[in-house]
């Protein structure tokens, strides 16, 4: 299984090289036609004659036609969309992140975390200005909140609520799938979004972006010692990781540095055993913790406060390092080329000599003490 993970990063590398290439190899000869047909990963954008098909994340087939078109025969209502859409609900803060990269944060219309939890100041002044409103949890929505936004489109991980969207008619888009997504298809997701919004070249200049700084990353990691890191947390019942078919962990692989869960393969966040998470860990030289300093990452020994087990991984000791991400890391998928350089930035620092870090932040062995009242 670990042979057959690492094969797979390598395999979404090459989907990126082959992408570039076959990108200058169009330009170079003219005479020949564009393919019209793209996948992503589970996702797939297919120019049509008039319209173009699209596969979301559960396989369903939508049809995007320009505004008072004629819908193409063999879709439902529902499965048609017309563009460019100018009003969107997101369930995740991935695709607002990839909204404000294709400069359409203004389609954006409703969100499932409410304004105190956003950093993006587009997303709060669209809140202080009405156009964005809180629609509920994503487990739990409030569909007549969604109803009266008017939406053109619904984004979703979840695929339970079409039956209702259906009914409401409003057409859902589902943009997560089964398995975690791999490097390549998390850097090229925002092709997959640009034809709704009608901004391809937006879109092609943010992946490009993107590519560049993994270039660079692979430039600067090359033949440099491999660090051991792991990604994930120990809570009170569950033990949750990053798999090695993720894109954090092939970045980390892609890096020059060995990532130990490799061998896993599921969805992100997938559960795996205590005994596993320790036994890896009594290895590592980093690790990446899901909790933000404000949910309890203050500091290694507070890590281990949270739960005594992971007090046995070798990074909340001296010798290694623990990394939080800070609370806007999650809604910075516009700064994707910043993230991944972060990443790089962490486990080989004498590559980044230079580099201050944004997007996470590294935990002390203990927390501050705070000074005494009136001292």
């Amino acid at each position: 299984m670990g042979i057959f993970r690492r094969t797979g990063w390598i395999g979404c590398l090459a989907a990126v090289l082959i992408t570039a290439l076959a990108a200058c190899q169009n330009d170079a000869a003219v005479q020949k036609p564009k393919k019209s047909f793209m996948n992503i990963g589970e996702f797939s954008v297919n120019k049509k004659d008039g319209y173009t098909e699209v596969r979301d994340g559960a396989g369903r087939k939508l049809a995007l036609i320009p505004r008072g078109a004629k819908a193409p025969e063999g879709f439902a209502p529902t499965n048609v969309i017309e563009i460019p859409v100018r009003r969107a609900v997101a369930y995740r803060a991935f695709e607002v992140g990839i909204m404000a990269a294709l400069g359409v944060s203004d389609a954006l219309v409703g969100v499932t975390d409410p304004k105190e939890k956003w950093m993006r100041e587009d997303v709060r002044r669209g809140f202080d200005e009405g156009r964005i409103v809180y629609v509920g949890q994503s487990s739990d929505v409030n569909f007549e909140r969604i109803k009266a936004q008017h939406p053109d489109m619904v984004m979703t991980w979840d695929p339970s609520i079409i039956p209702m969207m259906d009914s409401l008619g409003i057409p859902v888009v589902v943009t997560t799938t089964p398995v975690a997504t791999c490097l390549s298809t998390h850097m090229r997701f925002v092709e997959f979004i640009a034809p709704f919004f009608e901004r391809e070249a937006q879109g092609k200049a943010y992946f490009e972006k993107v590519a560049a700084a993994l270039q660079d990353i692979r430039d600067r990691t090359k033949d440099l010692p491999q660090p051991k890191a792991m990604w994930g947390d120990i809570y009170e019942k569950r033990v949750l990781v990053e798999p090695g078919n993720a894109w954090v962990a092939e970045l980390i692989g892609l890096a020059q540095s060995s990532y130990l869960f490799d061998d896993v393969y599921g969805t992100s966040c997938i559960e795996i055993s205590t005994e596993r998470f320790i036994h890896s860990g009594k290895e590592a030289d980093i690790y990446f913790t899901y909790r933000t300093p404000g949910r309890g990452a203050s500091s290694k020994a507070a890590l281990a406060r949270s739960n005594p087990l992971i007090a046995e991984i070798r990074p909340l000791g001296p010798e290694g390092r623990v990394y939080a991400p800070k609370p806007h890391y999650s809604q910075s998928a516009d700064r994707l080329d910043e993230i991944l350089t972060e990443i790089s930035a962490i486990l080989h620092p004498q590559a980044y000599p230079e580099h201050t870090l944004s997007f996470f932040v590294e935990l002390p062995d203990t927390d501050p003490v705070k000074p005494a009242a009136g001292g």
